[in-house]
């Protein structure tokens, strides 16, 4: 089973040099690659392979370049797959097509190779090309190391991302039980609700920041562009968002740590949010870019493959809010702002984000067929319908020569066409007569 670790990285202001140089020939190398592939296809129409543009990197690219043989070889590949991962993530809808790379903002390079190894006890990582950079290992691990990732983020931190790959299988799925089973509810008045009563309350990381980060913007506006001044309130706020950002992720870590492992549920369903069409709304784009619930679903899925546990989807459509979870009446006139409701149907009293969660629950056992769809029950319809009047002429009359109620019903719409026939020919008729007058 295959793990990422990060750590962070005090490299030497010689190992500073020499990553710089890396970051700087694996963006050339994509830069090169996508203009390449771009050139290639439209003026001649000729699609390159992955393996082709790799290998046009290390004969062509190289020789002409030949500052690119200071670094590893094997970064220089990842950058190539790294387009072309680009453009399947562009093709299957789930990305934008891929752009240039630039100097700006964060930087980061993959490698692997031999030498790649740690060192627990010195506090060392040894990667292609370097020598032992100073580490801090908060956890250990054992495997065996495939890749590492080397980022610098724009607050000047280094990090390192370790793939270990353990040797353990993929835990087994534990069967769905609806005992053990429970429904999430994610919103922004409560950020967490299931459905067995945990309730964890949205914590506006930013907001407790924007005071001072309005007032470290304005005074880097005072200053001139590209000036030392500038460069250190850039940084400062660059700091602030990553610290932000780090406390934030911090408590979605936890958080679903406790869902995933602490929990005594082996099914977790919850909701198939398209979060991109929510942020479309301008009053609550703001708030869901706060709590990030596209991470909080990311960090639970990959959890639960871990744990062995079952992960469940429903559909987006669902009226988990609006469907009472005790009767399954559906209350259309509940709107974003009702945080209660009673149901008029069953008089259940409802607070909305709970009775979310337990319908969602439900929706996710319908969809395992462990649990049968809970329906209202609906009256028959005693008129027939218009397919079965034909049919049904002979029963409402005794005698087939009386009209019934569906003949008069026929006879009812045949006069009303006849009569728009009428109009048409008298309104027609009128045009005509005022044209031939002029």
């Amino acid at each position: 089973m295959l793990r990422a670790y990060k750590y962070r990285i005090y490299p030497t202001d010689e190992q500073k040099v020499m990553i710089a140089k890396t970051f700087g020939c694996c963006r050339y190398v994509y830069n090169w690659a996508l203009e390449m592939k771009e050139l290639l296809y439209w003026k001649h129409n000729v699609i390159v392979s992955m393996f082709d543009m790799k290998s046009m990197v290390v004969h062509e690219l190289r020789q002409k370049a030949p500052w690119l043989k200071e670094v590893s070889q094997n970064a220089l590949a990842y950058a190539v797959a790294d387009l072309y991962e680009g453009y399947t993530n562009y093709f299957q809808g789930r990305a934008e097509k891929p752009t240039n790379r630039i100097k700006r903002g964060r930087q980061h390079y993959h490698d692997r190779g031999v030498g790649l190894k740690v060192d627990f006890k010195n506090g060392l990582i040894f990667v292609p090309k370097l020598k032992g950079i100073r580490c801090v290992f908060h956890r250990r691990f054992k495997g065996r190391i495939k890749q590492v990732g080397i980022e610098l983020l724009t607050s000047g931190v280094y990090n390192a991302s370790l793939l270990v790959d353990d040797g353990n299988p993929m835990p087994k799925k534990a069967p769905v039980d609806p005992d053990k089973t429970i429904g999430i509810d994610m919103g922004m008045k409560h950020y967490v609700v299931t459905s067995d009563g945990l309730t964890d309350e949205p914590v506006h990381y930013a907001k407790e920041q924007k005071r001072k980060l309005k007032l470290l913007q304005r005074r880097m506006d005072k200053k001139v562009i590209g000036s030392r001044k500038f460069c250190i309130y850039k940084r400062r706020i660059a700091k602030l968002h990553q610290h932000v950002a780090n406390k934030r992720h911090d408590h979605i870590n936890k958080l679903t740590h406790y869902l995933a492992y602490e929990n005594h549920a082996t099914t977790i369903c919850v909701e198939d949010l398209d979060i991109a069409e929510m942020k479309q709304n301008k009053h609550l784009a703001y708030n869901l870019e706060e709590v990030s619930i596209g991470e909080f679903y990311r960090q639970l899925k990959y959890k639960c493959d871990w744990a062995g546990k079952n992960y469940i989807k429903i559909s987006q459509y669902a009226p988990s809010s609006k469907r009472c979870s005790k009767c399954g009446y559906i209350y259309r006139k509940l709107t974003i702002d009702d945080r209660e409701w009673t149901c008029p149907e069953c008089g259940t009293h409802h607070d909305r984000d709970f009775n979310a969660a337990v319908n969602i629950k439900h929706f996710g056992l319908s969809e395992q067929q462990t649990l049968p769809s809970v329906r209202r029950k609906v009256k028959p319809v005693e008129q027939p319908l218009v397919d079965d009047r034909s049919h049904e002429c002979r029963v409402h009359s005794s005698d087939p020569k009386e009209p019934c109620c569906c003949a008069s019903t026929r006879l009812d719409r045949e006069d009303k066409r006849q009569l728009s026939l009428r109009n048409r020919k008298t309104s027609s008729s009128g045009r005509n007569r005022k044209s031939d007058g002029l």
